[in-house]
């Protein structure tokens, strides 16, 4: 008889996951407040008090100050926005090459696009996919001007030696913290490293306002960039008295107050959801690591936030390949409550390759001249083998770390991964 469920054995588990909802009381109370007094934004795209935003903005702005020890923080209405605007504020342009990573959501790659420049991809390390050092100089020619790091997965990427490699080629350093809220590298909140961090408040992320994001700087004039680039910078230079009018093409890029009062409440949250995430991370390592075809992220000088816990799996030492181990361990177990359609969340590697995708492979963006790409630039198969061969063959992620997951919860996935490694025999 086979005790697989992909083989016709009983499941694991049977009953769905709790969803992943963290908004209570306390944020419906603030938002009735905002709604009560009538203000939903006090923006105005002109130099003015209000060009900065209204009471909720500017009290959520230093609530992120004050909880990650940085001198600024502008909010913006996403992660995606945070990123267009950080490599504005540094003045990037046409003709300028931003290194960027192959595997995270496309606009870590594309921002560049939006003035101009080049993405140019480096390749990833195993363990913690962040760039691999060696990847990262052979990337930099005369015509670099800024690194994206991305700290993927909520881990921490090498920043001792990716700052390094920017202070010897002078080039800014942007951190997309989209997934990696309260991580930490050598005892430092990722986002106050680099000269920008960006952070991400989509509804699917360790705290959340629907839509939203926040961009860190100790710098007053990429912190002064920032700001108008958000809020109509075009409209605001000549009157606020800006003599430097690079990249002073504004956008509206704002947070409402009803989002900001969501935030604020969503911030007081943020150590308790990384505590259960980081408790339950534990638990798969210690429980899969004994396994010698499992490799298990390995932390060091590093607070991992795990907004997806990665592990990747050696096929040629299990002897069955990574897609049918990770389609067996998914039929032990059962989907997310309010997620059924998405089917149980573990998933073969993360995202295509981002080099792949059309706009990549057939060097158009905005318009048919090609402009902002370059001849020399290549973005065929094989520009990242690293990459490929996580995304293809090894890595796969699961999203079974988060609250209001119980511990008995954790223990059926455990169990279920378990059942299949001690029957992989069945798969063979």
């Amino acid at each position: 008889m086979p005790n697989l469920a992909i083989n016709g054995g009983n499941k694991v588990r049977k009953e769905l996951f709790g969803r992943y909802n963290n908004i209570d009381q306390k944020e419906i109370d603030e938002v009735v407040k905002v709604m009560k007094k009538g203000v939903l934004s006090k923006y105005l795209g002109a130099w003015h008090e209000d060009f900065y935003g209204g009471e909720k903005v500017q009290e959520f702005e230093k609530a992120w100050s004050d909880y990650f020890g940085v001198k600024h923080s502008i909010s913006v209405n996403s992660n995606t926005s945070g990123l267009i605007t950080a490599l504005g504020a540094c003045g990037i342009g046409l003709g300028d090459e931003v290194i960027v990573s192959p595997y995270s959501m496309s606009i870590s790659a594309s921002a560049p696009l939006f003035w101009n420049a080049t993405p140019v991809f480096c390749d990833l390390e195993p363990n913690t996919y962040g760039f691999c050092i060696d990847s990262l100089k052979k990337s930099i020619t005369k015509n670099t001007k800024a690194i994206v790091v991305v700290h993927i997965f909520g881990c921490p990427s090498n920043m001792k030696e990716i700052m390094q490699v920017a202070k010897e080629n002078n080039l800014y350093v942007i951190e997309d913290c989209a997934q990696a809220p309260g991580a930490k590298y050598d005892d430092e909140f990722v986002g106050t490293i680099g000269d920008i961090g960006v952070f991400s408040l989509n509804y699917h992320k360790h705290i959340h306002t629907g839509e939203g994001g926040v961009c860190t700087t100790n710098d007053d004039a990429l912190a002064n960039r920032m700001q108008l680039i958000r809020n109509h910078a075009e409209s605001v230079v000549e009157n606020k008295g800006e003599t430097q009018f690079v990249n002073m093409l504004g956008f509206n890029f704002r947070l409402t107050e009803i989002q900001a009062a969501i935030g604020i409440e969503q911030l007081k949250k943020l150590d308790e959801e990384l505590k259960v995430r980081q408790e339950y991370a534990k638990m798969y390592d210690e429980a899969l690591s004994k396994y010698p075809f499992i490799r298990t992220t390995k932390l060091e000088n590093r607070t991992h936030s795990y907004y997806i816990q990665a592990f990747e799996f050696l096929e040629d030492i299990a002897k069955v390949s990574r897609d049918k181990f990770i389609s067996a361990v998914k039929e032990e177990l059962v989907a997310v409550e309010g997620r059924e359609n998405e089917g149980v969340p573990i998933g073969q590697g993360y995202v295509k390759p981002i080099y792949m995708l059309p706009m990549f492979q057939n060097k158009i963006a905005y318009n048919k001249q090609n402009f902002a790409f370059k001849d020399e630039i290549s973005y065929e198969k094989g520009t990242c083998p690293n990459v490929e061969n996580f995304h293809y063959h090894t890595l796969w992620t699961h999203d079974f770390t988060r609250s209001p997951l119980s511990k008995d919860d954790v223990n059926d996935v455990i169990n279920a991964y378990i059942k299949v490694c001690e029957n992989l025999d069945e798969l063979r």
